[in-house]
């Protein structure tokens, strides 16, 4: 289902986000002082306008009550960034999203009105920290705690068994939801038959999928 997004601040996080939203079906506007950086991404998105978004009549003149989300994503001034989350939410933003560089930021902009904060550089730190000094693991997704989605190699061991075969759930203690196989991806049944070359979408904690992947 297509969605409406604001995105203001483009550097390089809010110009990847932007274009990753655009190709993703959705509406995108972006915000930028910087003439140069919104003409050269005018074409790329659904709307583009120049503008410095403290100023009140800025964002009145945006409309933000009628974006899905809007995205802060100024990254080198912070009280910038306070003011226009604090300001989303008075005009009547449903759901702003501020872009974080520490812990203390995080708290200054939640209670500046941000309904949640990201952080691009640790959440990129950890995953790739995750991946390499994991076997055979591709990606993953945190999904809570120590429980996430991780893309991995199909164990040797499992090639050409079933996951009923296999008794993935009871043996291993971790769920596979997914298998990409050829550049499709297909829902995991119990009688699908593992291939050499698959990738296996398997939920479980960190420690768990560790050990499968190490003893594969």
């Amino acid at each position: 289902m297509k969605k409406n997004f604001l995105v203001i601040g483009m550097g390089r996080f809010g110009e990847h986000l932007s274009l990753r939203l655009v190709e993703l079906g959705n509406d995108v506007m972006i915000v930028d002082q910087n003439e140069e950086i919104i003409n050269r991404l005018a074409n790329r998105v659904t709307c583009a306008q120049v503008g410095d978004c403290k100023n009140e009549a800025v964002l009145k003149s945006l409309s933000v009550n009628g974006f899905d989300m809007c995205f802060v994503c100024i990254g080198n001034d912070f009280q910038s960034s306070l003011e226009i989350t604090s300001l989303l939410k008075e005009q009547g933003a449903k759901r702003v999203v501020s872009k974080a560089s520490t812990r203390i930021q995080e708290k200054f902009l939640l209670r500046n009105g941000a309904d949640e904060v990201v952080y691009p550089e640790k959440d990129l730190a950890r995953k790739l920290a995750v991946q390499y000094s994991g076997h055979n693991i591709f990606d993953y997704y945190q999904v809570s705690g120590d429980l996430a989605v991780f893309e991995i190699a199909v164990p040797r061991s499992w090639v050409g068994k079933s996951i009923l075969e296999i008794n993935v759930r009871q043996k291993h203690n971790v769920n596979i939801l997914a298998v990409k196989r050829e550049g499709s991806v297909c829902l995991a049944g119990p009688e699908l038959t593992f291939l050499k070359g698959d990738h296996l979408l398997v939920l479980g904690t960190g420690e768990r999928i560790n050990k499968l992947t190490k003893n594969s």
